[in-house]
């Protein structure tokens, strides 16, 4: 990976002159510009402007930015409900470099991390990075740079290689996959195996095999997920959860991932 501390400083010297009489300015779908990047955020119905906000970093899917995400239902819908900080990085060409080591673009969402701090009073120990599609590529990307500091990876329906080495993990992974989707394909392993969208973090935390089927569990009535669970590792955990359907988000998953990571009751959305 190219030398993340000096990218960094470059990020860092252009966002203390974005930043410099720029707080709260931008919002929602106005951009917060960061050199000559930018991303959104969205602030948690009836936030109180002093508690310290949790945070999800989310990654768009491809030929999309941040401006969809902010509107997104089920993902800011999510958010806004449950105290969170929403931020929604815009990917350079409406994508993501997550394809190897060598991308900017986890510096780049360091940066976005950094500057948000400056304008709200984050929670470092409840930081929780997400993404859908290119975008959840992206986000095991970063966690596999930069995750040491990060609670849970939420992704959604896209993966790296399961052959990655990856350096850092968040504590811990939550997955979500289809089995027909034909858009980032369900990573079946050998013989058929399911549960091999997670081997790289089953294998990078040290999690005793097999994992536990935690059953059926479901937000709506038109879809079920089958959960799967590693609480047997050295490191963190990982959960997957599969569902038989195709390439989307699905219905309030962000929601209910956020409601046991942050120990609320179970809602919907």
């Amino acid at each position: 990976m190219r030398n993340l501390v000096v990218i960094l400083c470059m990020f860092w010297a252009d966002l203390a002159v974005a930043t410099e009489g720029a707080i709260g300015q931008c919002h929602a779908e106005v951009p917060c510009t960061l050199g000559d990047r930018s991303y959104h955020v969205l602030e948690p119905d009836g936030w109180d402007g002093k508690t310290p906000l949790p945070v999800v970093l989310h990654f768009h899917g491809w030929m999309r930015q941040g401006t969809v995400v902010v509107k997104h239902p089920r993902v800011a819908g999510a958010t806004r409900r449950r105290g969170v900080l929403l931020l929604a990085p815009n990917g350079e060409g409406k994508t993501w470099d997550f394809w190897t080591s060598q991308t900017d673009d986890v510096a780049f969402a360091t940066a976005v991390i950094e500057d948000a701090a400056l304008r709200y009073p984050i929670d470092r120990e409840r930081l929780f990075v997400s993404g859908y599609s290119f975008g959840s590529a992206m986000a095991w990307r970063y966690v596999c740079e930069n995750g040491n500091r990060v609670a849970a990876l939420l992704a959604i329906s896209g993966t790296l290689r399961q052959s990655e080495t990856c350096h850092q993990a968040p504590q811990e992974i939550r997955h979500v996959h289809g089995t027909a989707d034909t858009v980032m394909d369900f990573p079946f392993g050998p013989n058929g195996e399911s549960t091999w969208p997670v081997k790289l973090w089953r294998d990078r935390l040290g999690c005793a095999e097999p994992g536990e089927e935690r059953g059926d569990w479901s937000v709506t009535e038109i879809l079920s997920f089958q959960r799967i669970a590693w609480e047997d590792c050295t490191e963190g955990r990982v959960l997957l959860d599969v569902h038989n359907r195709g390439h989307f988000i699905p219905r309030g998953w962000i929601g209910r991932q956020l409601d046991e990571l942050l120990a609320l009751p179970s809602s919907y959305p």
